[in-house]
């Protein structure tokens, strides 16, 4: 962000923002979306993030148990 420091939005006052840990670490959508939540969710989102965080939980939760089915189940 190259937004002057009185601008920014709480949510992005983190000492390693998440979109750097997700690209170093090459998570995918769903791993990368929970830390994004997880990171902000007392900023930002607040229980709505946490929601979110078991949303995306439960896609990776089925995609495990179902590795040998080529669909994915809709939670």
């Amino acid at each position: 962000m190259n937004e002057p420091k009185d601008k920014t939005p709480p949510h992005y006052n983190q000492a390693v923002q998440p979109i750097e840990y997700i690209m170093a670490n090459d998570l995918g959508f769903c791993e990368g979306s929970i830390v994004k939540y997880v990171t902000r969710w007392e900023a930002k989102g607040g229980v709505d993030d946490l929601k979110k965080i078991i949303h995306f939980c439960e896609f990776l939760i089925n995609k495990a148990e179902s590795k040998d089915d080529s669909r994915i189940r809709v939670v």
